[in-house]
Order: structure tokens, then C-alpha cells, then sequence
């Protein structure tokens, strides 16, 4: 017969070796995440206006290359940033809350030492409403802990003045996209 002696015994070593293979099985899970090279955003434009285009990021040695071509854009500068929700669903794109900003850093420019992860700066359109930007950044990754992947990209009316604390004063949203993961 058992005493309760021996059945606490067992009942710890059970949870011992529970909590091990557990803990081993999340470090692996870990180790092995899938590491992503490419990402794509789809842009569409909010109610009201008609801002259409594609964003992508490649992983490079130097790190996230960014190739963003948009159209039906007002002529100038408009604030572009990575949003915190992957959530285009509310016709003026608030369902993407605020920028992304997982280490609580103040806004600023995307070359700025102290930004929000996803202060992207602006994107300039031309007459036509067309804007191209492309430049490598330090600060975004698309796998592990602070990845840009199931994120959103919103294009704001108004230029991102890179100093207004927490947003930029860049104005309404007119267009949102969900970051994907590429092929």
C-alpha cells in the first residue's frame, strides 16, 4: 500500500518532469520559428478617398529593405507609419489604433535614434498622386518578438511633421493595409 508520503513524491517528480518537457518544448518552438524574408501590404484606400498601392519588406544584411509605390495621393507629403492592429475593418481606418510602439519611445523620423518602431516618416507624392519610397531600416524586423507581420501600414492626409508627440500631427487616415507575410 502507498503511503502519502510516497504519492506526494510521485505527484512532484510527475510535475518536475511536466514542467521540464514543457519548458523544453516552448525554448524549441522558439529556436525553431520560421524565419520570415518578405512581407507584403496591400494598400486600400479609406471612405472617402482613393489611395490604392502595395508596400514590401525584404530582409537584408543591412536590415528591412522597404519598396512602397502608391497611388491616388493630393499632391506633397503624407505621414507613413506602421500601425498596432492588423485591422483595416472602420471605414476611416482607426480599427489600426496607434503606431506601433512596442519599447514606448517618443515619435520621430524613421532615421531618428528614438522612434516609435512604426515611425516610417513620410512618403512624398508627385502631380499625378504617385509616390515611391524606398530605403533600408534598422529598427523593424519580421520574425521574433517585435515583428511587423499581421501589423497594418496606414497613409495619413497630412505630412508627418516628425516632432508632435505621440502621432506626428500627420492628420486622417486615407488609406490602411495588413502586413503580410511574402512568398
Amino acid at each position: 500500500m502507498m503511503t502519502t508520503k510516497n504519492k506526494f513524491k510521485k505527484v512532484l517528480l510527475a510535475s518536475c518532469l511536466y514542467l521540464i518537457i514543457f519548458a523544453t518544448t516552448t525554448k524549441a518552438q522558439e529556436n525553431h520559428q520560421i524565419a520570415v524574408t518578405k512581407a507584403v501590404c496591400i494598400i486600400y484606400p479609406t471612405n472617402g478617398n482613393n489611395v490604392t498601392g502595395t508596400v514590401t519588406f525584404m530582409s537584408t544584411d543591412k536590415g528591412v529593405k522597404i519598396i512602397a509605390d502608391l497611388k491616388g495621393l493630393e499632391k506633397g507629403k503624407h505621414g507613413f507609419h506602421i500601425h498596432e492592429y492588423g485591422d483595416c475593418t472602420l471605414p476611416d481606418g482607426t480599427s489600426a489604433g496607434g503606431h506601433f510602439n512596442p519599447k514606448g519611445e517618443k515619435h520621430g523620423g524613421s532615421m531618428d535614434m528614438e522612434r516609435h518602431m512604426g515611425d516610417m516618416g513620410n512618403i512624398e507624392a508627385d502631380k499625378d498622386g504617385k509616390a515611391h519610397l524606398e530605403y533600408i531600416d534598422n529598427t523593424i524586423s519580421l520574425s521574433g518578438k517585435y515583428s511587423i507581420i499581421g501589423h497594418s501600414i496606414i497613409i495619413h492626409k497630412d505630412e508627418d511633421d516628425l516632432k508632435t508627440q505621440p502621432t506626428g500631427n500627420a492628420g486622417a487616415r486615407v488609406a490602411c493595409g495588413v502586413i503580410g507575410i511574402g512568398k
